[in-house]
């Protein structure tokens, strides 16, 4: 029973937050102390920042956000979220809470019920609505942003920022973050920006997380108990075991074998044994998380029952009801629906949007027991499990292979344990011989997850805040960033480093100190001889360079030379000459070894001699295995060496007669007799290091001070040199142009219409020509991609063109915002625009990306038909220009682009 005390708290609660109870009605449950407390937050008036473990159930403060707006009546919440899944998960949660009526949805794909009270939207949906000065922010009230440490993406994380910064006085902003180990500060700033701001946070996990490694076919738990947890000190039993595994690896090694992870099935088998699944298997790679699924299919592994089955094989066909009948095939959807019905599944950002939305829907709803993925999943939809498995610690992020952080670690983890099903989660790792049990106790225990900012300003974004607040008013809201914030506050830990450095340098200084004369003046003889060495050093590797790219822009079809170094090195007969255009020369080569790709200068030491001359046949086929086994056996057959090749002698040229002075003064100095010269010069080296350290940290101080505003001021120049902004610092028509482009490559595509680079293309042809600012391939490739020839042809060489115009006046600026771009889509947009089948733009020759999965192919189309969107609207494009891209939307949006997700 209740008693008399806790009646009277409980209506004393009533009374102070009358609309928190009647929400507790409306959701069912008794709130977790941290969602109370943000809730009564709220009520009271304050914004909040609440920051909780995956699965904790902070989206209920954001849902708390929408009912105070419908009690209030004539006020509105908008919720936004970092993607478009999310977006139509949350509509979804809401409409079946407050009825369609009051909710509406607006994302790059969708506009529903725009005017509903309550709306759902992506990010840089609102920000573009703060910038054009929208109406709907009449009678704004609430802001949700849901997963707001987004503000860390290098990519997107920007208009986090501009959101939070530019939302009137009036509204109330709710931030829902991950645990972050920097919360503190990023409330500060918060506060500063936003005003009243209180912070909640939960380390809590609502389901307790085991952590565990599989080793071989056994598992073991990570710790013995949550006091070895806290100590980071491992189970003793699972040391034991894996240093027994790893002897016995050493051992098979040694006899040519090596060790092989547990096949993916036997994992799975072991999860099924223990009671583990669902799971998810993450996999950092597209291809091996479908290499996992086909692993499993052969090995004949099936997880469901004849009623599973059936509802899987439902839910997929009304997911692909959409797509056309002749692309399934294509996409490979019987063997994916294969997979399926047996309950394992893939998903990875390069699938069909349909296929992810079937594999989720079926994972949420307990049919499909294994998921394979990648990342992202780790950054996507609501897809909890029972556990989650990580092949290896390491992941490539583009340009290397690295560890994974603690933060990603608990971030990917986090997933395990369903809230309301499972009484606990489960984290397991794969053992390997390269994976120590110590560190990945590091990775469990350790909570850093620190937010940093990725701000910074943009074209875009110059042009809308100066034509909203002018230029200084700009400036001062981008020193308000929590990019500068930070920058600010780091300022303060360095200029203290430097008066410690100075302290310490004072020191040195006596130490060095010599009764023979100033050592100081001594010592500067000594650097000088040091720098004017290596400055020759380096004089001559530029000559070096020099004679590489000279030599190789001379050569010609037929030469045959020596590649030195790199992969390739070894005997090589030239096919294409240095391409002209922008960048160094690259000619096209095939080598002994029949391998086809393009050399550089940083292949060769030196001057690239021409060894030897052969015939190659004209139009010869560099992908065609025949032709290059004929051609290098031509090369072979020259009876040149394969590390051969004349040699120059390098001739001593004689000391440097810089140096040569600079050594007599030394001489002459009367430090040189003393006989404690090396003990001082000891102590002055350190000095001498030491004072290079603190200029160091004196630039970083003045670096970091006002850093965005300085480089917010080199944008508004090369905006003004290039017509975009008045000398007054006014924004010019074209200005205003600009300010309604909403891409990476915002003064790219600006600077291509009012040029008109795609002037007199047809439709087709437009759409080709304009992917190429947005396309960005996944791979480095060793040859450009060709494009279709005519027209297109002649605006791809424009607008490459043009970017180096770009790049060369943002290097007189110091900056690097606009990206080279990249015509590797140009083949497969072109295809598809003329109403080629799925299946031949898929298996396009022509870019470098054939092998291109259906979902990077209708991610990057959805990217063209928005920019062609944008292009139709721009009043700085001719009539013809406009009416192309409105031809080119209905050309292109079609088949597997013309699928919508159903609402």
């Amino acid at each position: 029973m209740t008693s008399p005390a806790e009646k009277y708290a409980a209506s004393k609660r009533r009374a102070a937050f009358p609309a928190l109870e009647d929400f507790m009605v409306d959701v069912g449950f008794d709130l977790d102390d941290f969602q109370r407390s943000a809730c009564e937050s709220l009520e009271r008036g304050s914004g909040v920042l609440v920051c909780a473990p995956t699965g904790a159930g902070k989206t209920v403060v954001g849902e708390f956000a929408v009912h105070l707006a419908l009690r209030a009546g004539e006020r509105k919440c908008f919720y936004t979220t970092p993607i478009k899944a999310l977006s139509n998960q949350k509509y979804h949660d809401l409409v079946e809470r407050y009825g369609s009526d009051k909710v509406g949805l607006l994302t790059g794909d969708n506009a529903i019920n725009g005017d509903a009270p309550v709306i759902v939207m992506t990010t840089e949906v609102l920000r573009n609505m703060l910038y054009a000065g929208s109406a709907s922010l009449k009678n704004l009230a609430y802001v949700v942003m849901d997963e707001v440490h987004y503000l860390a993406d290098r990519f997107r994380g920007a208009v986090w920022e501009e959101v939070i910064i530019h939302l009137p006085a009036s509204v109330t902003l709710i931030s829902l973050s991950a645990t972050v180990s920097n919360y503190e500060e990023f409330a500060d700033w918060l506060v500063t920006v936003r005003g009243e701001t209180e912070v909640v946070v939960s380390e809590h996990r609502p389901v307790p997380l085991w952590q565990h490694m599989l080793v071989g076919k056994r598992m073991f738990d990570l710790f013995h108990d949550a006091d070895a947890a806290r100590k980071h000190d491992v189970h003793p039993e699972l040391l034991r075991y894996g240093r027994e595994m790893f002897r016995r690896t050493e051992m098979t090694g040694g006899r040519g074998r090596r060790w092989q992870p547990p096949p993916r099935a036997e994992v799975i088998d072991r999860l099924e044994r223990g009671g583990l699944l669902p799971a998810i298997l993450f996999i950092f790679s597209r291809a091996g998380c479908d290499a996992a699924v086909q692993q499993c299919l052969n090995a004949g592994l099936r997880l469901t029952d004849s009623e599973e089955r059936a509802e899987i094989r439902r839910i997929a066909e009304a997911k692909v009801a959409s797509v056309p009948r002749e692309d399934l095939s294509v996409l490979g959807y019987w063997e994916w629906l294969d997979g399926l019905e047996r309950g394992l599944a893939a998903h990875h950002a390069g699938m069909l949007p349909a296929f992810k939305e079937a594999v989720e829907e079926c994972f949420v709803r307990g049919l499909v027991k294994a998921v394979f993925a990648t990342e992202t999943l780790a950054l996507g939809i609501n897809m909890p499990a029972r556990c989650v498995v990580l092949e290896r610690l390491v992941k490539f992020n583009g340009e290397a292979h690295v560890d994974l952080t603690p933060g990603e670690y608990t971030q990917l983890t986090g997933r395990a344990g369903r809230r309301g099903i499972d009484v606990e989660g489960h984290a397991v790792v794969l053992w390997s011989p390269d994976v120590d049990p110590r560190h990945v106790a590091g990775l469990a225990s350790t909570r850093t997850y620190p937010l940093r900012s990725s701000f910074r300003p943009s074209y875009n974004m110059a042009v809308n805040l100066v034509g909203t607040v002018g230029p200084d008013k700009s400036r001062e809201l981008l020193e308000s960033s929590f990019a500068q914030f930070q920058a600010d506050r780091s300022v303060v830990g360095l200029a203290r480093q430097v008066q410690r450095n100075v302290e310490t340098m004072e020191t040195y200084a006596q130490d060095a100190a010599c009764h023979h004369g100033d050592f100081d003046e001594y010592f500067a003889i000594r650097v000088a001889i040091a720098d004017r060495e290596k400055a020759m050093v380096r004089q001559g590797a530029n000559q070096r360079r020099a004679a590489a790219v000279s030599s190789l822009e001379r050569l010609r079809i037929g030469d045959v030379i020596r590649v030195p170094q790199g992969r390739r090195a070894g005997l090589a007969v030239v096919l294409e000459g240095a391409t002209g255009g922008f960048g160094e020369p690259r000619p096209l080569v095939l080598t002994q070894d029949r391998w086809a790709g393009r050399v550089s200068p940083a292949d060769f030491a030196g001057e690239v001699e021409v060894l030897e001359r052969i015939r190659v046949p004209k139009h010869f086929n560099h992908r065609s295995p025949a032709a290059r086994r004929d051609l290098a056996a031509q090369v072979s057959a020259t009876g040149l060496d394969r590390h051969g090749g004349r040699r120059r002698g390098r001739g001593n040229p004689g000391e440097d007669a810089e140096i040569a002075l600079l050594k007599v003064r030394l001489r002459q100095h009367p430090c040189h007799a003393c006989p404690d010269r090396e003990e001082h010069a000891r102590w002055a080296e350190r000095r001498h290091r030491l004072q290079r350290d603190t200029e160091a940290l004196r630039d970083k101080v003045a670096g970091r001070t006002g850093s965005l505003a300085r480089t917010f001021d080199e944008v508004c120049a090369v905006l003004t040199d290039r017509g975009y902004l008045a000398g007054d610092g006014e924004v010019t028509e074209a200005g205003r142009m600009l300010g309604r482009i909403w891409s990476e490559a915002d003064l790219l595509v600006a600077e291509c219409l009012r040029q008109g680079i795609w002037e007199g293309l047809a439709p087709d042809e437009l759409a080709a020509a304009a992917s190429m600012v947005l396309y960005e391939s996944r791979r480095e490739g060793d040859d450009r991609a060709s494009v279709p020839k005519g027209p297109v042809t002649s605006a791809v060489d424009a607008c490459t063109k043009l970017w180096g115009e770009i790049a060369s006046d943002e290097s007189e600026h110091g900056l690097t915002l606009t990206r080279e771009p990249d015509p590797g889509f140009v083949w497969p947009m072109y295809r598809w625009a003329r109403g080629e089948p799925l299946a031949k733009v898929l298996s396009s020759g022509h870019n470098y990306d054939a092998d291109m999965p259906a979902g990077d192919f209708v991610r990057w189309a959805r990217q063209v038909l928005d920019l062609l969107g944008q292009i139709k609207d721009a009043p700085a494009a001719s009539v013809a220009v406009r009416d192309a891209a409105r031809l080119a939307i209905a050309t292109v949006n079609r088949g597997v682009l013309a699928y919508q997700t159903a609402l």
